[in-house]
């Protein structure tokens, strides 16, 4: 328990959901002496005397959880009630343990706290009350959904808990916590809501720093997935597609709080700020990672990646990649379409993510780019792998040939590779390299590589180049960011400017001036 109780002192991060406004991540802490509970939110510090908390609850069963409802996260959460149980503080951890270190120690201290009070002073103690927390206005015997499908943690301290609540007969559903290995479960229900994106938001009446703790929004157009229609003579919906012209509201059954999306030729995926991984779109060989064939029009989590704290994720057109904070690399897709595509060394798909090893065995790799038919990926230590389609030279090993494992690119070794692109047929990465002047002053230089059509390698020419080569009329720009479309490479200069070159259709080079032939 004094673990818990230091643990609960550093403090963590939790989802804070609110009567007003949108949830989002906040430091809580516990206070020294034991007795409050400590958040900063809009800037400033708010507290809640435990005093007041007459109950802690599991589940999301609360009004405010009602409003924005994360199911996959219902074994996460927890509500503490105050104020006769009218108000509510309600939270989500970010994994069991961590839900265990805090109901368990909120539940000890909650327990023996002197002096508990059943009426909140609002206004006497600097609580929380002006930060848009849950106002019930009726007792939570009347409202709390005891049904509610919320799974029994198996340990000591939680079976405690649940027998001193008898009244929480809780019954397993869809959505739970499979114990055997950890892995959780969605619903299959089929209640469907807009994304907190389309909720108005506390910080959405001005502009500010307030916006920066807000939930990252996703907000969608073009050709975009809507909801299925049930076809005739079959329990099986079909997704349909339409033509959004303005950028909407990303619908989805969950909140999402993104970090990071990528887009593929018919498919999306995304990272949340809690490491999980999401996709929707057209099912296709394997890419989104569901294990089945179905198209979606909403994000699902890919439940093979729940326990492994995800950091980015890339899509090409027939397969997804992904990246862990601790640097493991994942892949999926199909991978019977061209030779070595996903990395594993044979022309198989996986419908699940499958964690690329080989000779990426004991390496971090940072950053990853998917082309049509290749890839590649930047290491910790400044190398550059690539694997896939070899023609034209896209995997700048100085040939044509194709690679079924990732395989370093030699011409490169010595140097340190920052970021890395990939187009249909070609490649560019973001490269350090010392000046020849003897000052050892690190630049950040664009080289290119693969088929050389359009112009789209920067060099003047149409040649392809079949190792990276450094783009010379750029030689004097350092880069921070990059893009390659199908004939198109895109390049961000530290100072600002950006760099374009390759096929001008459609104005895609963003200057009505250029041919394209060279960087403009």
């Amino acid at each position: 328990m004094a673990e818990g109780l230091i643990a609960l002192k550093k403090g963590s991060q939790l989802i804070k959901y609110s009567r007003k406004g949108k949830p989002k991540l906040c430091p809580f802490r516990l206070s020294n002496d034991e007795s409050t509970l400590i958040w900063l939110s809009h800037q400033k510090e708010r507290n809640i005397k435990l005093a007041y908390i007459t109950r802690i609850i599991p589940g999301q069963r609360t009004p405010v959880f009602k409003r924005y409802p994360r199911p996959e996260k219902d074994y996460l959460s927890f509500s503490l009630l105050y104020n006769n149980g009218q108000r509510s503080l309600d939270l989500i951890c970010k994994n069991q343990a961590e839900l265990e270190v805090w109901f368990t120690g909120l539940s000890s201290l909650i327990s023996t706290s002197p002096c508990r009070r059943v009426k909140h002073d609002a206004q006497g103690d600097g609580t929380h009350s002006d930060d848009g927390d849950s106002v019930v206005g009726v007792s939570y015997g009347g409202v709390l959904e005891i049904s509610s499908s919320i799974p029994r943690l198996h340990t000591k301290a939680f079976d405690d808990i649940y027998a001193r609540e008898p009244s929480l007969n809780f019954r397993r559903s869809d959505v739970g916590l499979d114990h055997a290995n950890m892995h959780p479960r969605i619903s299959n229900g089929d209640v469907s809501r807009l994304s907190v994106s389309s909720a108005p938001s506390c910080s959405s009446q001005g502009s500010g720093h307030d916006d920066i703790e807000s939930l990252g929004d996703v907000y969608v157009w073009g050709e975009v997935w809507t909801d299925g229609i049930l076809l005739d003579g079959h329990n099986k919906y079909c997704v349909s597609k339409t033509d959004v012209l303005l950028p909407k509201p990303l619908e989805s059954n969950v909140v999402l709080d993104v970090h990071q999306i990528a887009c593929g030729y018919r498919h999306v995926a995304l990272v949340t700020r809690q490491g999980e991984v999401f996709t929707w779109g057209e099912e296709d060989g394997g890419r989104l990672g569901h294990g089945t064939e179905t198209d979606l029009s909403r994000p699902r989590l890919v439940e093979s990646l729940a326990l492994c704290n995800v950091d980015s994720v890339a899509c090409g057109e027939y397969h997804t990649c992904a990246i862990t904070t601790t640097g493991d690399f994942f892949t999926w897709g199909d991978g019977v379409h061209s030779t070595g595509l996903l990395g594993h060394g044979i022309d198989i798909s996986h419908w699940i993510p499958k964690r690329v090893s080989g000779p990426l065995e004991g390496l971090q790799v940072l950053s990853v780019a998917c082309g049509t038919w290749h890839s590649a990926l930047a290491t910790a230590n400044g190398k550059i792998y690539t694997f896939g389609d070899g023609a034209f030279g896209a995997l700048g090993h100085g040939d044509r040939e194709s690679v079924a494992c990732p395989k370093e690119i030699e011409s490169l070794s010595g140097l340190r590779t920052i970021k890395v692109a990939c187009g249909v047929w070609h490649s560019a990465a973001i490269v350090e390299v010392i000046g020849q002047t003897g000052t050892n002053v690190v630049s950040r230089k664009l080289f290119t590589w693969g088929d050389g059509d359009k112009h789209c390698l920067g060099h003047g020419d149409k040649e392809a180049r079949l190792v990276p080569t450094c783009v010379p009329s750029l030689i004097d720009y350092n880069f921070h960011q990059l893009a390659c479309g199908h004939t198109i490479t895109i390049a961000l200069t530290t100072s600002g400017h950006v760099f374009t070159m390759g096929s001008s259709t459609h104005g895609q080079l963003g200057n009505p001036q250029s041919d394209g032939k060279a960087p403009a």
